[in-house]
């Protein structure tokens, strides 16, 4: 009966947020006046910026790349597999998207490396983009990514020396037997002991004529549940974006699920073990693991607020935006009331993580015939110091510009 009621639950829940997201995501923006070129949505921004809307009509965007004035986007084309696409913008997102490739598995991740080169996580891979080729083909780069449970997309950030960074999220939420049922702790969470373990961060390589194996790929961090957002700071501190676990309130219901538990905001480093799925927050155990001991584990950097639910993070270069000068910018893509808006940490004076923030972009919750809720996925910069971000709740590309 118990696990009957968990189920159920749960699929209450997903239900809920589905409806709300299909009942919101025709909503328009509404649009007034000029933002440096393009419709200025009723969205706000700090002082001094203005959003516009670049593109829509996009599926379901995630990645965004930029190299001069193209714009790279990755349409993961919703959950089912095969129906990812590779779209370029033009002009600085002035020309009418057009598709270099089709029939991709779910493509999240994309950035440009240091080598110059486009790169694309897709399920169970990341490939380097053939862009002078005609048509657009892919090289592998890494191989034999887990493509199953809760969190198969791919996320990755390139550090020196061809060294690439690459996340493995974990097959289930909390590490729950199939049905819900409540772990096995007196054992082990199976995931952990897999090769490579999933809730984890292993470093690759993107050397010429080199291709990965994951399973003979070097762990660099564990008990990361699912780091979608990597960077590599100045100083070269690998820092990842957690999201936390879901439901907890249903293990245990004195603890409120809207704040518990805590994202994180991590410094990694080689070896060290954030805890999943036995702690959450600052080392507590989770109420799976009852009796677990925790300060074994190493402690998160900074927490975010729950169900944040970070998808990337980008280290501003500009000075365009001067409310942007020496900060990490976080998208809140989360569909709960600690979600969809733009965050921004000022790094310290050492150029490491300061764990102050400030709004960036707000206002994308709900308002009928003025703004969709919006849920921010990926960013990226133009050489004009605006910033891009890709909002996959509507299929939108929308631009931080001053204004």
């Amino acid at each position: 009966m118990a696990r009957l009621t968990f189920f159920l639950a749960v699929a209450a829940v997903f239900a809920a947020l589905s409806s709300a997201h299909n009942a919101r995501a025709s909503e328009p923006y509404r649009l007034a006046g000029d933002c440096a070129g393009f419709p200025k949505t009723a969205l706000l921004s700090a002082p001094g910026t203005c959003v516009g809307l670049v593109a829509q009509y996009l599926g379901f965007p995630r990645g965004v790349a930029v190299n001069g004035q193209k714009i790279y986007i990755a349409d993961m084309g919703g959950w089912t597999h095969h129906r990812g696409r590779l779209l370029l913008l033009g002009a600085s997102g002035h020309a009418k998207p057009a598709v270099l490739l089709s029939g991709l598995d779910e493509p999240s991740a994309l950035k440009f490396g240091p080598d110059g080169n486009l790169y694309i996580g897709q399920l169970g891979e990341i490939d380097r983009v053939n862009l002078a080729a005609s048509p657009v083909t892919l090289t592998p780069v890494v191989l034999g990514l887990p493509v199953s449970g809760r969190h198969p997309l791919t996320a990755f950030a390139f550090g020196s020396q061809n060294a690439l960074y690459v996340n493995i999220g974990s097959a289930t939420d909390h590490c729950e037997a199939p049905g819900g049922a409540p772990p096995d702790t007196a054992a082990p969470c199976p995931e952990t002991t897999q090769t490579p373990p999933r809730a984890s961060v292993i470093a690759a390589s993107i050397a010429p004529g080199i291709v990965t194996r994951a399973a003979a790929a070097k762990i660099v961090s564990t008990g990361l549940r699912n780091s979608e957002g990597l960077v590599v700071l100045p100083d070269g501190q690998l820092i990842a974006a957690v999201n936390g676990r879901d439901y907890i309130g249903l293990a245990d219901p004195s603890l409120n699920d809207e704040q518990e538990p805590a994202d994180t905001l991590d410094v990694l480093r080689q070896g060290a073990d954030f805890g999943w799925p036995y702690c959450f927050d600052d080392n507590r155990p989770d109420p799976a693991y009852p009796a677990y001991n925790c300060a074994v584990k190493t402690a998160p950097t900074i927490l975010l607020p729950a169900h944040a639910a970070v998808l990337d993070l980008l280290l501003y270069q500009g000075s365009a935006i001067p409310a942007l000068a020496h900060t990490l910018l976080l998208p809140y893509h989360g569909y709960r009331k600690n979600g969809h808006r733009l965050m921004a940490m000022p790094l310290d004076a050492a150029g490491g993580l300061s764990a102050k923030f400030r709004p960036i972009i707000w206002g994308w919750d709900f308002h009928a015939g003025s703004n969709p809720q919006g849920n921010p996925t990926g960013l990226a910069e133009l050489p004009d110091g605006s910033v891009l971000i890709t909002e996959d709740h509507n299929g939108t590309l929308l631009r931080l510009a001053k204004g």
